[in-house]
């Protein structure tokens, strides 16, 4: 680790606060992020509607407006990696926006923001450069936290390409106090423990971040999701017992409306994101996106268990190996999230036989039963009675069984 980074650290670790407090995310935060579904296309002369650029936020913002996405929950119109000029100001030190591609700067990009209702996010990377070789924020972290309150950006994505995996505990604390330090509240998404290859020091990430990436960037295919989800279930060290209002496990992007999952995948996609209680980020070209893969983002029965006020990160019961596992998630008002994920892909519903009982909820008054998709209800059961589910192949069933 850098001496100088470590003895800085060390005079602010006096000032740091004892948790992270600025009062952001609560629930876990909805919008939309460019990464998956644009990465980092930067020539705008052959593809104009598509490079990262000013154009294309501004794109996407009205077509979040246009949609009524706002009114489901997503606000943050998030931009990833490319974006700035190759090199820093050579006078300030100050990263600025790739003149050719941003011409009106970051700071009009967010006004442009504001006024239709939404917020704006912008990602920097804690290693000297960021992971497509664009200028970090090592060394810079303070002037690059004052730069972005500045620009009154909204949300920071903090990654950790091109750093020591070593110092994560030291720099991503410092970029939080320097951002924390500005007085413009600012939501703090970190990389951090994604890089590291040892034991998480949880309860420190806890403090430091709203939400946190802990496992590799999703990719727009089912296996992707599913490696994912499967993290999850495993739930390494206990994770999830850190996540909840201010501070969330971030799963990754959704690809639902792209082009790798079918209509079924793309709804155990959102459905397992929200059960997880993860942050909810499209990434997905909303000028082309259909109107089943709109009808699922706006699953307001779904969003409600994502942004369910207790916060907890559902637990994976048990699993069949390539069949079904069955996901419980706790509710504020008494009632239950359940999900049964199909993972077998034969072409036919698999069936699962149980009771509620058989899955934590023993209410001897019984349960009624809703499916979340559909708000189809499916009746009332007993805790005992026979509980037979169908779940689509790669699919996923999630209901709500609220105690009678």
């Amino acid at each position: 680790m850098d001496k100088m980074l470590l003895l800085l650290f060390l005079g602010l670790a006096a000032e740091i606060c004892s948790g992270l407090d600025n009062g952001l995310a609560r629930t876990p935060p909805m919008g939309w992020l460019s990464w998956e579904r644009f990465r980092c296309e930067t020539d705008c002369t052959t593809f104009p509607d598509s490079c990262i650029s000013e154009k294309l936020y501004m794109a996407m913002a009205d077509k979040m407006v246009e949609l009524n996405l706002k009114a489901y929950g997503y606000e943050y119109v998030n931009i990833d990696d490319c974006w700035p000029a190759k090199e820093r100001d050579p006078e300030t030190g100050k990263l600025v926006a790739d003149p050719d591609r941003f011409p009106s700067g970051i700071s009009a990009l967010a006004d442009y923001m504001h006024a239709r209702g939404l917020k704006l996010g912008i990602y920097e990377d804690f290693g000297v450069q960021t992971c497509a070789k664009y200028p970090g924020s090592e060394f810079y972290m303070e002037i690059d936290a004052n730069t972005f309150a500045e620009w009154k950006v909204d949300m920071v994505k903090f990654d950790g390409c091109n750093s020591d995996p070593n110092d994560s505990p030291y720099g991503y604390p410092t970029m939080q106090f320097y951002m924390n330090k500005t007085g413009h509240p600012m939501l703090y998404s970190c990389e951090w423990p994604l890089y590291e290859s040892k034991k998480h020091d949880y309860p420190l990430i806890r403090k430091t971040c709203n939400m946190w990436r802990n496992y590799g960037d999703v990719t727009d295919s089912w296996e992707s999701v599913t490696s994912i989800i499967h993290y999850f279930g495993n739930n390494p060290q206990n994770f999830s017992t850190f996540t909840g209002p201010g501070g969330w496990a971030d799963p990754d992007m959704l690809v639902v409306g792209d082009f790798g999952l079918s209509y079924y995948q793309q709804k155990a996609q959102f459905g397992m994101w929200a059960m997880f209680a993860a942050p909810i980020f499209m990434s997905v070209d909303l000028r082309t996106i259909t109107q089943e893969a709109l009808a699922i983002l706006k699953s307001k029965d779904v969003i409600a268990i994502n942004q369910d006020p207790l916060g907890i990160q559902a637990l994976r019961l048990y699993a069949v190996p390539n069949s079904i596992s069955v996901w419980v998630k706790p509710l504020v008002d008494n009632s239950t999230a359940i999900a049964f994920l199909n993972e077998n892909n034969e072409g036919r519903p698999t069936q699962l036989k149980t009771t509620l009982s058989d899955i934590g909820l023993k209410n001897s008054n019984g349960y009624n039963i809703t499916e979340l998709f559909d708000g189809k209800a499916m009746g009332m059961y007993k805790p005992t009675s026979p509980f037979d589910v169908l779940v689509d192949p790669t699919g996923i069933l999630l209901l709500k069984a609220v105690p009678m």
